[in-house]
């Protein structure tokens, strides 16, 4: 038998409802900010990535999908969504678009990394994207939305985390003292921290090695090194989100794993799925746009992780509304009357009831118990006398009530029900 790849999962038709409750949410999240849906191509050139991601992240030097095309060409399964989406940005144009241009995706991405609680190594994601404004109220906005997608799906107990990594001019001081902080300490970093240490020092921070962890906890905060522009723009997102009563801790340890980031960065934390607590995160990318050829326009952004969404909330018992079921069974008692089921079938299906009938030739009592486990709401059986009178006799499966309805009056008759229901 040929299994599924390692850190890969199936969605089983049991299970699917439970991811289109949690996309249905995040469209509907994307419509009331009014965020326009894209959809970018599953794999991209590896340069996007190198130059966008950035070449000392953990994502570009260790987990990408990467291969080589018939054409010879270097091409890589995308390990996240934002740079796509800048690649589509400029390519296509929209910076002569009126701004802020809003979107967002629901997209699987790939990284080979070691499958554990939350994390996989295909995965999916709901994120969302601004172009254009650098104001701290799209920043704001941004993160409401987040909040307003975890609320939506009822769930409990995430904390959200901010900080401001400031934009390049602080950050290149910044630089400065964490190399001074970090100098006397490089051999009891990893090896890839002590790489890091003259190309990126502020990648030593997203380390997940315990012994770099610790030795970064007494780091140079970088909040002591904003400028006052970025000081003043986070101060402006925290008034925002004190105005709304929106709760927060400012954590200076939170840089995020991708080097595009800037000012703001954030994150939606849980401890409920194992050592992976981030649920949704993001932040500003000011200079992504102009890294990949574009001109110099602001951005900002977040993801959240499908699957971990579905963790914490199986783990934390929020409830999933009810899979959806067939309205009616129609259950026929031989050729004639089956013929007959399929045609009524049919026609309710055609005018948006849902309507299940026999495809496996069982006997009446085996339907009947069919249709009980497939959840049916109302059961009818149609036999010859039903043929003759076209009147059926409708059974209500949640307590045994019973109704004669006309077969030409039957989509009237669930359509009422199902109104009265709702």
């Amino acid at each position: 038998m040929i299994s599924v790849p390692k850190g890969t999962k199936d969605v089983l038709p049991n299970q699917s409802y439970k991811w289109q409750y949690i996309e249905d949410a995040a469209r509907e999240v994307a419509r009331v900010f009014n965020y326009k849906e894209v959809r970018t191509p599953v794999f991209e050139h590896t340069e996007l990535f190198q130059r966008g991601v950035g070449e000392t992240t953990d994502v570009v030097k260790k987990e990408m999908y990467t291969f080589l095309d018939k054409g010879g060409r270097s091409m890589t399964l995308k390990p996240e969504g934002t740079a796509g989406v800048a690649r589509m940005f400029i390519e296509n144009g929209l910076a002569s678009s009126p701004m802020p241009i809003k979107t967002f995706y629901i997209t699987p991405a790939f990284r080979y990394e070691n499958p554990q609680a939350g994390r996989l190594r295909e995965f999916h994601q709901f994120g969302i994207e601004v172009f254009g404004s650098l104001s701290p109220e799209t920043d704001a906005e941004v993160i409401f939305a987040a909040s307003s997608f975890l609320n939506k799906l009822k769930i409990k107990g995430v904390k959200l985390e901010i900080n401001s990594i400031g934009c390049r001019i602080c950050r290149n001081e910044y630089n400065k003292a964490l190399k001074n902080y970090f100098e006397s300490r490089l051999e009891e970093m990893c090896a890839n921290c002590r790489s890091r240490f003259d190309k990126n020092p502020l990648r030593i921070l997203d380390c997940k090695e315990e012994k770099c962890k610790k030795l970064a906890e007494a780091a140079p905060k970088i909040t002591d090194y904003l400028c006052e522009d970025c000081k003043k723009h986070f101060d402006t997102v925290r008034l925002l989100l004190d105005a709304q009563g929106l709760e927060y801790t400012v954590n200076p340890n939170i840089v995020r794993g991708l080097d595009y980031y800037s000012r703001t960065v954030f994150e939606f934390v849980s401890t409920s799925i194992g050592a992976q607590g981030t649920v949704c995160g993001g932040g500003r990318y000011d200079g992504l746009i102009s890294e990949l050829g574009g001109s110099n326009l602001p951005a900002i952004g977040f993801a959240a992780g499908i699957e971990r969404l579905l963790l914490l909330m199986e783990n934390t018992g929020v409830p999933f509304p009810e899979d959806k079921v067939p309205t009616i069974y129609l259950a026929g008692m031989d050729d004639k009357s089956r013929a007959q089921t399929f045609k009524i079938a049919m026609g309710l299906r055609e005018r948006g009831v849902s309507a299940e009938v026999d495809h496996m030739q069982r006997s009446v009592k085996a339907q009947l118990k069919y249709a009980d486990k497939a959840g049916a709401k109302f059961v009818a059986v149609i036999g010859e006398s039903e043929l003759e009178s076209g009147v059926l006799n409708l059974k209500k499966m949640s307590d045994g009530t019973t109704a004669a309805v006309k077969s030409e009056e039957l989509y009237t008759y669930l359509n009422k029900v199902i109104k009265e229901e709702k």
